[in-house]
Formats: C-alpha cells, sequence, structure tokens
C-alpha cells in the first residue's frame, strides 16, 4: 500500500510531496525535505510534527503553500548571500588596493598613500546618516592633516557626477572624493550597510571598521590608533598590483 499526501518539515516548513511504502508499524518510512535537506525518520510521521492537521491536506491553501516555499526560499539565498558579504575579516587584514576615479578626473589608488593613516569611507549622496558623518570627517581631516591622516570618499550610490560634485561642493569637502565601483565594495566585505569605514594604518593594514554611524569621538579614536603605526614596506602582492 502506498499514500500521497503534503506534509511539511518541521525545520524549514517546506511542503514535502511524501510517496513512500507503508512500514510495518504503520508509519510511513524516511523522507529527506527538498528544501533543507533534512532526513525526516518515520517516527516523525506518527502523530508528530509532521501529522497534518485535522482535516487532511485537501484544507490547505495552496496559495500559503506558495507563499511558504517562497519565504523559505529567500531566506537561505539571503543567508547564503550575507554569509559572503560579510567573509571579509578586516582586521589586521592588508587592505585590498584599487584604483578609481575622482571628481577632477584624475585617478587615486590607495597603495599610493602608503606610510598615511587612510580614513576610507564608503558612503551615497542619499544615505541620511552620511550627511550627518561628512561634517565630522572634514573636522577631522582638518586636524589630523598635518599628522599624517588622509581622509578618502568613495560614493557608492550610483550617482551621477553632478549630483556628487554638488553635495562634496554644498559640504566643503577638503578629502579626496572616489567614484565608487562594485568589485571595490566586494573587497571590503560586501558594505552591508551606509556610511562604513575602515581605518587604515601607515603599513597598508586595517585597524579599525565602523559600520553604521557612530559618534565623532569613536571615529576620532580609530583615526588615533592608525596613526599610531609604523610604515612598512609594501607587500609584493600589492607592489605588482595593476594600476
Amino acid at each position: 500500500m502506498r499514500i500521497e499526501e503534503f506534509q511539511f518539515c518541521p525545520k524549514c516548513g517546506a511542503a514535502l510531496n511524501q510517496s513512500a511504502g507503508i512500514a510495518p508499524e504503520g508509519a510511513p518510512s524516511a523522507v529527506t525535505c527538498g528544501a533543507c535537506r533534512t532526513t525526516l525518520q518515520a517516527s516523525d510521521f506518527a502523530g508528530g510534527a509532521l501529522a497534518p492537521p485535522a482535516g487532511g491536506a485537501r484544507n490547505r491553501n495552496p496559495l500559503a503553500l506558495v507563499v511558504v516555499a517562497v519565504v523559505a526560499a529567500a531566506m537561505l539565498y539571503f543567508g547564503m548571500h550575507m554569509s559572503r558579504r560579510t567573509g571579509f575579516n578586516a582586521k589586521s587584514s592588508e587592505a585590498p588596493d584599487f584604483t578609481l576615479d575622482s571628481l577632477d578626473g584624475k585617478s587615486m589608488r590607495l597603495s599610493d598613500l602608503r606610510g598615511k593613516a587612510v580614513l576610507l569611507n564608503f558612503w551615497a549622496t542619499w544615505c541620511g546618516p552620511c550627511k550627518i558623518e561628512t561634517p565630522w570627517l572634514v573636522e577631522l581631516q582638518n586636524q589630523y592633516g598635518h599628522d599624517g591622516l588622509q581622509v578618502v570618499g568613495v560614493e557608492m550610490g550610483d550617482d551621477s557626477k553632478d549630483e556628487i560634485v554638488k553635495f562634496a561642493k554644498d559640504m566643503g569637502v577638503n578629502y579626496p572624493v572616489l567614484i565608487g565601483k562594485e568589485k571595490v565594495g566586494e573587497d571590503y566585505g560586501g558594505v552591508p550597510a551606509l556610511p562604513e569605514t575602515f581605518f587604515i594604518g601607515r603599513d597598508g593594514k586595517i585597524v579599525d571598521k565602523i559600520i553604521g554611524l557612530k559618534g565623532k569621538g569613536e571615529i576620532e579614536d580609530s583615526i588615533k590608533k592608525a596613526l599610531d603605526t609604523q610604515a612598512g614596506a609594501a607587500t609584493a602582492s600589492t607592489a605588482n598590483a595593476p594600476k
């Protein structure tokens, strides 16, 4: 004797199109969930989590089954995507090198700043917290520039050059603003939120990072960490990186 019925995985909630023989005890044999790959044993069917509610599967709304499946798939994709994005271990790592165009049309290479402490700020013109933070960065560049600090802004909002120029002018930005690329964001762990700031020591290694808007004092503390480093020789991979 065989049965055909929809039941639901207790781990991910996905519908199970279960087709199996009846075990000697009257329970169906083991089934593997196609969504999360959980193996469900015969005991799970015996009045447990997999048993369908009163009225059977015929009373279930087909649209609800579709919604459950879509939500489960979305959660799985989001989890994998965020895992990939946040896989970059920032602290004590060498800052990934890049070359980007600035607002004046010139190219700027991060490794050319070796010997300086770099505050690398990913931001966007539409980012509300960035509008609060930018005047602080202007002040901090003025305050610590003579000590060897270089603030560098990387605009990641896909805005037009004219919009970026207007924002920088309105904010009185006194540091280089570069037009970002997705590849650069990926190299720095995906930049899951804006603003995101990396503090790079004189030796080219990341000493700290801040995600989101923090206080000016916390930013200043991280700047001091970057300044309190010794310049080192460029590694072979950085020195030979293509411009």
